[in-house]
């Protein structure tokens, strides 16, 4: 038995507290895993290990820069805590007296060899290169830009969306599109919306428990200017939204194809490229 947590999550007032969800698990002889998909707000800030976690998996192409937008392509490393240790997958990476690698098939209770072990490597290797070059104190500024990010975009959208839970977020600041659904229009008009403006759209509609929601990852790595122009747009969004609805329902119109048939695309799909 083991229980997963995501840490930081947008959708509670409070987060839970590992430590002491790792103490009742502990009772049922049960794993703690760590989903490391929102590691962005706490890097250099806290360690899952600290927090109790056997297991932890963190979304390198999520947090350390490689690639997100477009479909991946995504890689994901695990890592566990010492007692795990001798149930890894085979062959294991390790670096001997003399400063060189070699592969270990020598782990006592292992799962054995996994065809897909090593991932999508020039992901990992991307994020390794980011990692290094960043440094311990690079990465502490990462979370700490990426956080202000967050709430800087969420102050300033505060009074046109509404705001589910009114608090001080981390990473990502989450909407809905409560108040503009009584004008008729709903996230995915706005997503549509964005496009026109030259904006790829946030993710809508996630976190699910969030009706209409939108949900805005600014990251760490754009600047003011273009945060500005991004609050600008969705504030210009919202008000046509009351006052010219038909205007946000009928976009994108710049692009070649505007809305898609997705029911039919979901029921007919078509999978050859000619």
């Amino acid at each position: 038995m083991s229980i997963m947590v995501v840490i930081s999550t947008p959708c509670v007032n409070k987060n839970p507290a590992p430590p002491a969800n790792g103490q009742s698990a502990r009772k049922f002889d049960a794993l703690m895993y760590y989903d490391g998909a929102n590691l962005n707000a706490i890097m250099g800030k806290a360690r899952p290990g600290d927090m109790g976690f056997d297991i932890v998996h963190l979304n390198l192409h999520k947090t350390f820069s490689t690639p997100h937008g477009g479909g991946g392509p995504g890689a994901g490393m695990v890592g566990v805590s010492e007692k795990l240790a001798d149930f890894v997958p085979v062959p294991a990476v390790v670096k001997t007296k003399d400063n060189k690698f070699t592969l270990d098939f020598n782990v006592p209770h292992t799962i054995g060899n996994i065809a897909s072990f090593f991932g999508n490597f020039g992901v990992m290797l991307k994020a390794f290169t980011y990692i290094t070059m960043l440094g311990k104190e690079g990465l502490i500024d990462v979370s700490e830009k990426a956080v202000l990010n967050a709430n800087y975009i969420m102050a300033k959208l505060k009074p046109y969306y509404f705001l589910p839970y009114d608090r001080t977020c981390m990473h990502e600041a989450v909407f809905s599109a409560k108040k503009q659904v009584v004008h008729g229009v709903h996230a995915l008009d706005i997503a549509k919306a964005l496009i026109d403006r030259g904006f790829h759209p946030p993710t809508i509609y996630f976190p699910l428990v969030v009706e209409e929601a939108i949900m805005i990852e600014p990251t760490e790595t754009e600047s003011k200017q273009d945060m500005d122009l991004f609050i600008e747009a969705m504030i210009d969004i919202a008000r046509l939204a009351e006052t010219d609805p038909d205007k946000i329902k009928n976009t994108p119109v710049t692009t070649p194809i505007s809305r898609p048939d997705e029911t039919k695309a979901a029921r007919e799909p078509k999978l050859k490229c000619f």
